[in-house]
């Protein structure tokens, strides 16, 4: 048996087992002991493993929807109020943890929390036993694929496409391991987009899909880089509008363009983007009102100005280096930071406050029942 301590960035829960070695759980919470678990990974110093048996469960313990849960959204197990508290508490800890002492960010939400998901990748599963393919998720910690009945994390219509697609397959008599995986997405008004991936082949071209954030419509392609909830991304997009105060925009990893065309597209506008499909849905999306640039962000560094407002919204390795010493030399009077990882966001902010201010924090809740985080910096220059 061993009590957890509590809940650290990343998800996990950890505790400390007797000769002093450190746990992280899946399925437990602080304050929880647990009394029986399966390791999935043993290092030298640590061990990760998955609760199966709990004793003094928590108050904020609540039935998961699924069976699938711990594959796709392992924190179905809080109640939504201590989740959101729980992500203000890490995102201030994650800051600490590169001395910048913050308070606890403004956490925002559509309060939907299940059913958001707009895209989903499915494992192909054969039973041998009802000689029948199934859809199914990836054992956390594992390779073994699960087969599934139901999820809902995602929205109905793709989980429905995707029973309807396994179906003709099964109808067929086709083989599930002549497939890498299921990829599908939907818009907003239910429009599905998205088809098989086949072993050894290259993937395959789908129809594109059009999606209205904030009044604006956008055509992307279901295979490449959307926003997963956009009505909580139209949030962050609302407030980031609030901090465009320059008659110039610089917007870096600007993927399809919904952030600069959405908050900024009366301004003179640059959009940076350097994947070759994203680049041309932004040109599209575009439609000649901005300056587009097809190249990477950390080599189109002559684009970021003194005079420019610039927008960042890295991948979840951050920024790089000399994007970040280009930024604190030509010192833009803003600093807009949208960051799917605050661990490295926090590392880029520690180094920008050399001659930058923190104006504000805040949180977003854009993938609810998971410990993702997106998160929000405003910065200007001291």
């Amino acid at each position: 048996m061993v009590k957890v301590d509590k809940i650290i960035p990343g998800g996990q829960s950890i505790a400390t087992l007797k000769d002093g070695k450190k746990i992280f759980f899946w399925n437990a919470l602080p304050s929880e002991v647990v009394v029986d678990y399966v390791v999935t990974k043993n290092k030298s110093h640590y061990i990760e493993a998955i609760a199966t048996k709990i004793d003094n469960p928590s108050a904020h313990r609540i039935a998961p929807k699924d069976e699938c849960f711990l594959s796709t959204s392992p924190w179905q197990i809080l109640d939504f109020k201590y989740e959101l508290q729980t992500k203000q508490e890490l995102v201030v800890e994650i800051f600490r943890e590169h001395n910048i002492t913050i308070s606890a960010p403004l956490i925002f939400t559509d309060n939907k929390d299940l059913f958001y998901r707009n895209k989903m990748e499915y494992a192909l599963y054969y039973d041998n036993d009802k000689t029948k393919i199934f859809p199914a998720f990836h054992t956390r910690g594992s390779h073994r694929k699960v087969p599934i009945a139901n999820s809902s994390i995602e929205r109905p219509e793709l989980f429905n496409k995707a029973i309807e697609v396994i179906n003709n397959l099964n109808n067929n008599h086709e083989e599930a391991r002549k497939y890498q995986s299921l990829l599908l997405r939907c818009n907003q008004d239910g429009e599905v987009s998205g088809g098989l991936f086949e072993n050894g082949k290259p993937h395959p071209t789908f129809n594109n899909l059009t999606d209205t954030i904030l009044g604006y419509k956008y055509s992307y392609s279901p295979n490449g880089f959307f926003q997963i909830n956009l009505p909580v991304y139209e949030l962050a997009l609302k407030e980031i509008q609030k901090h465009i105060t320059t008659e110039e925009v610089v917007d870096l990893y600007a993927g399809v363009g919904t952030i600069g065309l959405s908050v900024a597209r009366d301004r003179k506008l640059t959009l940076i983007e350097c994947d070759k499909s994203a680049y041309r849905e932004l040109t599209n999306n575009s439609n000649r009102i901005a300056n587009t640039v097809n190249a990477k962000s950390e080599e189109a560094l002559e684009y970021i100005s003194p005079s420019a407002t610039t927008i960042l919204d890295p991948p979840r390795a951050g920024c790089d280096n000399k994007l970040i010493n280009k930024l604190l030399e030509i010192t833009p009077p803003n600093i807009i930071y949208l960051s799917c990882n605050p661990a490295t966001q926090a590392r880029d902010v520690s180094a920008l406050l050399q001659r930058y201010k923190i104006e504000t924090i805040k949180t977003f809740n854009f993938f609810p029942r998971t410990p993702h985080i997106e998160n929000l910096a405003i910065l200007s220059l001291k």
